[in-house]
């Protein structure tokens, strides 16, 4: 079992910066694969991130490249996804997320086991 727990969102101002952090509990937080999402309203919860169990290998989505990276820190059970030159497109809740798959990562919603209660982000123009 894990729990995860976001922070950092806001509103910022197009072109500006954030960084979202995932803390989670539960001893078996270097097992799994960690990932993002976002959800706007009226749409589909949407692939961001995602980062395996050793923290080598990530992916990102096509809104994310070039733009966010995501580390994590496995002595702090936390995860962070550093957001810069955000847009108004942007503006979404953000979803932290935990996949058993740990050495797999993957880009799928239905793969991913447990879910923060996530964080707004509002990004003004």
């Amino acid at each position: 079992q894990v729990q995860l727990v976001e922070s950092g969102g806001g509103l910022v101002q197009a072109g500006g910066s954030l960084t979202l952090s995932c803390a989670a509990s539960g001893r078996t937080f270097s097992s799994y694969t960690m990932g993002w999402f976002r959800q706007a309203p009226g749409k589909e919860r949407d692939f961001v991130v995602a980062i395996d169990s050793s923290g080598g290998v990530t992916y990102f989505g096509d809104s994310a490249k070039g733009r966010f990276t995501i580390s994590r820190d496995l002595a702090k059970n936390t995860v962070h996804l550093q957001m810069s030159r955000l847009k108004p497109d942007d503006t979404a809740v953000y979803y932290c997320a935990a996949s058993l798959l740990g050495s797999k990562v993957t880009t799928k919603v239905i793969d991913y086991d447990y879910w923060g209660q996530g964080t707004q982000v509002t990004v003004s123009s």
